[in-house]
């Protein structure tokens, strides 16, 4: 059974940084896209960021320059290092992989969620 369990949100000051990380578990290889997508309310989910098992990456042009999105594949983990947090940065933040990068619904995996806050 495939698990991808999130940490690291928070509430943190404009200008603040905070970093997540997702951690995957079960038969979830080869891993080929992992990603960030964030959902605040009364809006839609969106793509924050993504990096292939290759190492290419992809960011929401709102979050770049003040976010970087990086994996350990050893230890099936990607991270993302967000500075710079303005208040519109306020989601619930939710860990993708993508398993074989098909854009398939039975290789598509989503974490739990974890809530980022940025307020003064």
């Amino acid at each position: 059974q495939v698990q991808l369990v999130e940490s690291g949100g928070g509430l943190v000051q404009p200008g603040g940084s905070l970093r997540l990380s997702c951690a995957a578990s079960g038969a979830i290889l080869p891993m080929y896209v992992m990603g960030w997508y964030r959902q605040a309310p009364g809006k839609q989910r969106e793509l924050v960021a993504t990096i292939t098992s290759g190492g290419f990456m992809r960011y929401q042009d709102s979050v770049k320059g003040r976010f970087t999105i990086s994996r350990d594949n050893a230890k099936y983990t990607v991270y993302l290092q967000m500075n710079s947090l303005k208040p519109e940065d306020t989601a619930v933040y939710y860990c993708n992989v993508d398993r074989r990068g098909y854009g398939l619904a039975s290789d598509n995996y989503w974490g739990q969620g974890t809530q980022v806050t940025v307020s003064s």
